[in-house]
């Protein structure tokens, strides 16, 4: 680990970034989160910004949080498919089986 990506890890924690439970997808590293951004303490690679909020559909108007639920339950389906390690596999299947708890709870409150 650099000492310039350390010291930017650690300026991003007393600026309110949070250290993020998923590990770094290039190298299993820790990683912390400020206004959307991931950076690993171990690679220094920025793999995502995630969106806080609800996204934007395909007609430009933002997406209800069943509608979000849905969307992640296709991407870490077909992640799920591709993935031939056993253990990535049960770590997706965790995933899996919490969103559709959720959608289940979203359906029966309507």
């Amino acid at each position: 680990m650099s000492s310039d990506i350390t010291k930017k890890a650690v300026d991003m924690l007393l600026k309110g970034a949070t250290l993020l439970k998923e590990p770094c997808p290039y190298c299993q590293g820790v990683r912390v989160m400020k206004e959307g951004y991931a950076l690993c303490i171990k690679c220094g690679k920025e793999p995502e910004k995630r969106d806080n909020g609800s996204k934007p559909a395909e007609n430009g108007k933002k997406m209800n949080v069943q509608e979000v639920l849905e969307a992640k339950l296709e991407v870490l389906s077909k992640e799920f498919e591709a993935e031939s390690d056993h253990q990535k596999q049960q770590k997706i299947l965790e995933s899996i089986n919490s969103v559709i708890d959720t959608l289940d709870k979203i359906k029966k409150k309507q």
